[in-house]
């Protein structure tokens, strides 16, 4: 095992804060069921009022009660594509705009859509990652029911203008939903200003447990609850209320707003650093991901000629944590299909790695993580056939 210990997947998830984890600990004898209308059962019900409001503030949400708690991302997703099957089913506008480098989350239900014989449009994206505004234009008519595009991604970090997004698709009268699971906590989220009727985010990503997220449901907007059962959250969402993961994701919420700007400079910074290190260090390596528009925390880097798990494996050994992609995708040997949708053969996207630095990363761990990695793409690009300025001009 390495003698050092270097975290950079903070998108794949974070640790639990300390703040978080000691209010869980205290939270541990709200017990009561929050349907319940003894005072424990009341007690349990006003923490998590609490929490509804600490993470509406969070997103910029006037109404906490358009906040819906769900087990995560995953769940928020799938309820609002399943709430646009049977508006489908029902209406007139069936049309689903989507993008080719939604999470999978995103990308397989409205595959499951497609397949069930609904028009579904996967708009591509340019060599930054942001969506092909033009093609978009020509997709948007009053057919189209539902555009859902990711608020920010989480391979490349590309951050997408939902704001114009969703002004364009509201003219058309269709719904719009962003997953802001990777935005939300990094860079300001406003569902006031970019008038989405759904967004995602899920706790884990912004120092609070898992198997805790959110839906934002606009007043007013149409939703078919995924959970069937009892009255829980308006019906939106059934099963006994988790007083313990809504707590911490409270908290999470609080802390997140309130450290936003500091947090935004700190690990911006970081990146840069890291980014302009690499550069100077290494040649023929390409960054992924748009130059402006872009998470503070994210920055994703093709080296040709060396294979992305290779050099993970290497990292790891050398005691530092990343990704070749996004960790739901971890398993498969197919290169990154965000990385695809930008232009990048599959030599270049399967030589990616993804930095995600976070909360705790220090300027003494960048500077570890750039000195360990140009003897490891030295090493890996002496075994490969394909000279990494080859690789480069290939994609």
């Amino acid at each position: 095992m390495a003698s050092k210990f270097v975290y950079m997947d903070y998108n794949a998830t974070t640790p639990l804060r300390p703040e978080v984890k000691d209010l869980m600990k205290d939270a541990l004898d709200v017990y009561a069921n929050a349907s319940s209308m003894h005072e424990s059962g009341r007690r349990a019900r006003a923490e998590i009022e609490k929490a509804r409001a600490q993470v509406a503030s969070l997103i910029d949400a006037s109404n906490p009660q358009t906040v819906f708690f769900t087990s995560g991302g995953s769940e928020s997703n799938n309820t609002v594509f399943m709430t646009m099957y049977h508006l489908a089913k029902k209406g007139t506008r069936k049309k689903i705009i989507t993008t080719a480098i939604e999470h999978p989350c995103v990308l397989n239900s409205a595959k499951y859509l497609q397949d069930e014989g609904f028009p579904v449009v996967f708009l591509p994206v340019d060599a930054d990652g942001r969506i092909d505004m033009e093609r978009y234009r020509k997709e948007l008519g009053p057919d189209v029911l539902l555009v859902s595009v990711m608020a920010a991604n989480n391979e490349i970090g590309t951050v997408e203008d939902i704001a114009e997004i969703a002004r364009l698709a509201k003219e058309n009268g269709a719904l719009v939903h962003t997953d802001a699971t990777q935005a939300v906590g990094k860079i300001p989220v406003s569902v006031k200003a970019w008038k989405v009727d759904y967004l995602t985010m899920s706790c884990h990503k912004i120092y609070g447990p898992k198997g805790i997220g959110a839906l934002y449901i606009r007043q007013g907007a149409p939703i078919e609850p995924l959970i069937r059962g009892g009255h829980q959250e308006a019906g939106v969402r059934a099963g006994t209320y988790n007083n313990l993961g809504i707590i911490g994701f409270g908290k999470a919420a609080e802390l997140a707003k309130a450290e936003l700007d500091e947090y935004r400079e700190h690990v911006g910074a970081l990146r840069n650093r890291l980014r302009d290190k690499i550069k100077a260090s290494i040649p023929h390596v390409r960054i992924n991901g748009h130059p402006e528009f872009v998470l503070p925390n994210t920055l994703n880097v093709s080296f040709p000629g060396a294979e992305g798990e290779s050099i993970l494996l290497y990292l790891d050994l050398a005691g530092i944590q990343v990704s070749t992609g996004s960790a739901c995708a971890s398993g498969s040997l197919d290169p990154s299909h965000v990385l695809l949708a930008t232009g990048l053969g599959p030599e270049l996207a399967h030589g990616s790695i993804r930095f995600s630095l976070g909360k705790y990363t220090t300027e003494e761990e960048v500077d570890y993580v750039a000195a360990q990695l140009p003897p490891i793409i030295e090493r890996l690009r002496k075994m490969s056939t394909v000279s990494a300025e080859d690789a480069l001009t290939q994609h």
